[in-house]
């Protein structure tokens, strides 16, 4: 088994602050929806390791829509460098990121932000150890 995908939902016209965070920020390829199901808002995204899907994410548009702030998808990073410069990225951008969990997890270094939206995202990086 292995999961294709998982889905956090935003509001009504929301794509767009769903780009900006998922694209931009965490820096995912925005991937087209298919026809059948794009008619009914949202955007999806992946990652790429050459032509491997590594995550997928996709955003729903919900009607009535409450942020998920306990549950979360979790991003994990090759490096704590790589983590840091997404962290970087994110706040460049206007997001904010809580890293006072930093160290919480074994052998992660590990922080979280908000989406636009109010949706919890974890951010991990294997811990660098020391010899």
């Amino acid at each position: 088994m292995r999961l294709h995908h998982v889905q956090v939902s935003c509001p009504p016209g929301g794509e767009e602050a769903a780009r900006a965070f998922y694209g931009t920020g965490l820096g995912l390829d925005e991937v087209a929806k298919p026809a059948a199901l794009a008619v009914r808002g949202g955007v999806w995204f992946r990652s790429f390791d050459g032509e491997c899907v590594t995550a997928e994410l996709h955003v729903g548009v919900e009607e009535g829509f409450a942020p998920a702030r306990r549950a979360h998808p979790a991003f994990a990073y090759e490096t704590v460098p790589e983590l840091d410069g997404i962290i970087a990225r994110l706040r460049t951008a206007g997001f904010a990121v809580d890293e006072r969990e930093r160290h919480t997890f074994p052998g992660f270094e590990r922080a979280h932000a908000v989406d636009p939206h109010g949706n919890r995202v974890e951010l991990l990086a294997p811990e660098v150890t020391v010899q």
